[in-house]
């Protein structure tokens, strides 16, 4: 863990389940897309477009949002259809190491993953991590292979609208699209850009190591 605070992982449990996912049910449409960007690499909309749309207080939490996860609790418990709290501290931690699936041992190591990522590495690094691993499509991982694929340009050229897009499609990227938006994914675009507006655009992340109480 401490070591992938410094080198990229070229690959995740979630892509290699992914993967022979496909090869087992004989998916013809399955192409694996990824290519590794430095956060430098990568435009200042998308970083601050995902944490507005998943996760806005991830530069003041330690891995978990205690809020959400109790609003999605109760929730929950009148509703057939289950609401996640996740942050991006915990979809990394999942993506990265475990196999899809819910129980409360896969739950525990997700939550033993994310202490450890949140100890060892800078808010920063965990970003770049998990642009470089979240879905964006089927077989597309990764703001490279995902800005290629849809957009036709670099990460580092994709605007605060691409951006916007790109993350509206992360809850459900088998289902949504980046490359045709359903009115739903154009409904949460719209609302994606008016969060990165009210977070204060992409400055807010310069400093988001130094947010108060975190010291790294």
């Amino acid at each position: 863990m401490l070591l992938l605070r410094w080198v990229d992982p070229p690959y995740t449990a979630f892509m290699a389940d992914a993967q022979i996912t496909a090869w087992l049910d004989h998916d013809s449409t399955y192409v694996f897309r990824h290519k590794w960007a430095d956060l430098s690499q990568i435009s200042p909309n998308l970083p601050l477009a995902v944490v507005a749309s998943e996760d806005q207080k991830f530069p003041e939490h330690w891995g978990f949002d205690v809020e959400a996860i109790e609003k999605a609790y109760a929730l929950n418990q009148h509703s057939h259809k289950v609401r996640g709290a996740s942050t991006i501290s915990q979809q990394v931690a999942k993506n990265l190491f475990l196999w899809s699936g819910q129980s409360y041992f896969r739950k525990g190591l997700e939550a033993y993953f994310t202490v450890l990522i949140e100890a060892l590495w800078p808010k920063r690094r965990i970003l770049e991590i998990y642009l470089n691993i979240a879905e964006f499509g089927h077989g597309i991982y990764g703001a490279e292979a995902a800005a290629q694929r849809f957009f036709h340009k670099a990460a580092s050229r994709l605007t605060r609208a691409d951006a916007a897009v790109l993350a509206a499609v992360l809850p459900n990227p088998q289902r949504y699209s980046a490359a045709a938006p359903s009115h739903y994914v154009q409904q949460r675009r719209e609302w994606i850009l008016g969060q990165m507006q009210a977070l204060g655009g992409p400055e807010m992340l310069e400093e988001i190591d130094a947010y108060p109480g975190r010291h790294r």
